[in-house]
Parts: C-alpha cells; sequence; structure tokens
C-alpha cells in the first residue's frame, strides 16, 4: 500500500512543526481514520523530560478528539533518511485502536522507506480484545469506553 500525497503532505507539516529543543530529534505522525480524515501529531519535548508526548500520541489523540475510533493507516518520519518507529508505549497506544493488519508507513524526507504492519512491530500482542476475553464489561477493540 502507498501512501497517498495528501498524507505525505499532513506528514511534512507534522514534523516541520516539531517542538524538539532538548534532542533535536524531531518526529511527525499521520493516522488515518476510518472516516478516511487525516489526524496529524508531533513531538513536543518539555524541559522535565519525561513529560514530553510523541507525535503518534497527539495523533491518535486528535483522532480521538474527532469521534473517530478506528486507524486505518500510519506514517511516521523524522527529518533524515533513516526510518523511524513508534516507540513501545505509542506501538500499544496504536494497538488500542488498529488491528494487527494495520500498514505503518515508516518514512523519511524523501517518502517511504518501508511498510510494515502493526503485527511486525507489536507481534503477540495484548489489547482491548484481550479484556474482552476475560469479560463482558470489556471494550471490544477499536470501541474503547
Amino acid at each position: 500500500m502507498a501512501m497517498d500525497d495528501a498524507m505525505r503532505e499532513a506528514l511534512d507539516r507534522a514534523v516541520e512543526r516539531s517542538y524538539a529543543p532538548y534532542s533535536r530529534f524531531a518526529v511527525g505522525a499521520v493516522v488515518r481514520g476510518k472516516n478516511g480524515r487525516l489526524y496529524g501529531g508531533c513531538n513536543v519535548e518539555n524541559a522535565a523530560y519525561p513529560e514530553g508526548s510523541c507525535a503518534e500520541t497527539a495523533a491518535i489523540a486528535a483522532m480521538v478528539m474527532d469521534g473517530e475510533r478506528e486507524i486505518v493507516e500510519i506514517a511516521v518520519r523524522g527529518r533524515g533518511d533513516t526510518p523511524v518507529t513508534p516507540c513501545g508505549g505509542c506501538r500499544q497506544r496504536i494497538r488500542e485502536f488498529a488491528s494487527a493488519a494495520t500498514p505503518i508507513h515508516l518514512c523519511g524526507a524523501g517518502g517511504v522507506i518501508k511498510t510494515v504492519t502493526l503485527d511486525d512491530l507489536l507481534p503477540m500482542s495484548f489489547g482491548p480484545d484481550t479484556l474482552a476475553d476475560g469479560g463482558e464489561d470489556a471494550p471490544a477493540r477499536g470501541n474503547p469506553s
């Protein structure tokens, strides 16, 4: 699956808007919801280092704020040509709203370098459907309460 021009442009904007004065490692992420809309996010650092936030987290929060609950495609990149993958915490956040087969485009400044699935990045994952197997009140995948 190729990343379309709209997603590429949104990803470029996200990277450029990053606030990374300490690490100087800008990251942008864009998620496409099942509704077809794109939601961008950038990393935002803080002088109290652990209080920063990841680009993927920001993009997912924007999606959820809009009322969408399912990710169908993701793109992530930094400023250079080395692919940037979501950190462990973001992989788990993505898992909350995406399926194992959701494509994740790992990009450089020139475009997609490699596309993987969520299952490639987070095999044998624990998610909402795991909880649903353990109790009737647990949220179904992609529809947390």
